[in-house]
C-alpha cells in the first residue's frame, strides 16, 4: 500500500511516498480503507520532533485523523460491521492515518453521518472535538459573552466560530487575510479583524466598548498571549490549544505580573490538550463531541471549508498548516 513516512524528524522534506505492507487487524481492531485523512497540528510536530506527549517511533507514519470505510475486523469487536463507513482519531489510529490503509481501535470509531463527505469527517475528531470541547467544557462560555477565535480562517477556527454562536456567543474573529475574515464572517462571525496587525488589540477594545473579550482561543505563542491577556475583560478566560514557530518561548513578564497582581480581576489561563480531555475526561469530552454531531445533523454547524491534496502533497500540506496559508481545513486523499 502507498503511505507517506519519514524516517526522521526535524524537517518536512523528509516525508516521503513509500509502498509499506498491509497492517494487520489484531484484536479489538479494524482495518479502515482510508477515504481522507486530516493534516493536523500534531502531525507538523511530530515530523519536526518538537515536544509531543506521545513517542514518535521511528521509521514514522503521520496522520492522527482519518475517515474510510471498515474492511477487515478483528476478535471481540462488537458493533461495527465490514462496509460502514467511519471517522475516528486521537490517539486511535495505531498505524498513522497518511496511507491507504490503516488499523484503528474499534471502540473509539463512530460512523459518519449521512449524506456526509468523507473529507469533512476526517476533521471531526481533532480540529471539530477540540473547537467543541475547548468552548464548552473549558471555557465554560455563557449566552451573551464575546469570544476572540483566532486564525478563524482554518479549520479549528472554523469550528471554533460556529460552536461560540451556537452557544449563544458573540464572536470576533481573528484571520490574516481579507480572504480568511471574509470566511469567518460568512461562517457567523459577528466581526473580524486582522490580528497580527500593529493595533489589532485597540480595534477589539473598540468593538467591545473598551470591556474586553470573555473568551480568547489561542493558538499563536507565548509572544502572542500577553497580547491576548491585554484584550481580555474582567473574569475573562485565555485558552492555550497550540503554538506556532516564530511566536518567542517567553511569555510577556508585564502581561503575567498584571494577571498575578490585578487579582480582584478574576482573569486566568488555562491550557488545552484535546487528547488528555478524551482520554482523562471522556464522559465530558463525550458529551461535547456529542453536542457538536446534533449540531451538525441540524444544520447549526456545518465546519469549515475543506482544502483537499493528493497523499503525495503531504509536505506540502504541512508547509501551508505551518506558515498559516491554508483556509478550512486541509486533508489528504489516499
Amino acid at each position: 500500500m502507498k503511505a507517506i513516512q519519514t524516517e526522521t524528524t526535524g524537517s518536512i522534506d523528509t516525508l516521503r511516498l513509500v509502498d509499506l505492507p498491509e497492517p494487520q487487524v489484531g484484536s479489538g481492531e479494524a482495518l479502515i480503507r482510508v477515504e481522507a485523512a486530516a493534516v493536523n497540528f500534531m502531525d507538523l510536530m511530530r515530523v519536526r520532533g518538537l515536544p509531543f506527549d506521545v513517542p514518535t517511533p521511528l521509521p514514522f507514519v503521520p496522520g492522527a485523523e482519518v475517515a474510510g470505510t471498515v474492511v477487515a475486523l478483528g476478535r471481540d469487536v462488537e458493533g461495527l460491521k465490514v462496509g460502514v463507513r467511519v471517522f475516528g482519531a486521537s490517539g486511535q489510529i495505531l498505524d498513522g492515518g497518511w496511507a491507504e490503509l490503516t488499523t484503528v481501535r474499534a471502540a473509539g470509531l463512530t460512523p459518519i453521518p449521512a449524506g456526509m463527505a468523507a473529507a469533512q469527517a476526517a476533521g471531526l475528531t481533532v480540529v471539530g472535538a477540540a473547537a467543541a470541547i475547548a468552548l464548552i467544557e473549558a471555557a465554560r462560555i455563557a449566552a451573551g459573552e464575546i469570544v476572540f477565535v483566532p486564525a478563524a480562517g482554518g479549520g479549528f477556527g472554523g469550528y471554533a466560530v460556529q460552536i461560540a454562536k451556537a452557544l449563544g456567543a458573540t464572536v470576533i474573529a481573528g484571520a490574516s487575510t481579507p480572504q480568511k475574515r471574509q470566511v469567518a464572517l460568512d461562517l457567523g462571525a459577528d466581526h473580524a479583524v486582522d490580528y497580527r496587525a500593529p493595533g489589532w488589540t485597540e480595534e477589539i477594545a473598540k468593538l467591545t466598548g473598551g470591556t474586553g473579550v470573555d473568551v480568547v482561543l489561542e493558538g499563536l505563542g507565548p509572544k502572542h498571549v500577553g497580547e491576548s491577556l491585554s484584550i481580555l475583560a474582567a473574569f475573562g478566560r485565555v485558552i492555550i490549544y497550540g503554538m506556532l514557530p516564530g511566536y518567542g518561548e517567553v511569555v510577556d513578564a508585564d502581561a503575567l505580573t498584571a494577571l498575578v497582581n490585578d487579582p480582584s480581576a478574576g482573569k486566568s489561563v488555562a491550557g488545552f490538550n484535546v487528547t488528555h480531555w478524551l482520554t482523562r475526561r471522556p464522559h465530558a469530552a463525550h458529551g461535547a463531541v456529542a453536542r457538536l454531531l446534533d449540531w451538525i445533523a441540524d444544520g447549526t454547524v456545518t465546519g469549515p471549508h475543506s482544502t483537499s491534496l493528493p497523499l503525495a502533497d503531504a509536505a506540502q500540506a504541512l508547509s501551508l498548516l505551518e506558515h498559516g496559508e491554508n483556509v478550512g481545513k486541509i486533508v489528504l486523499i489516499p
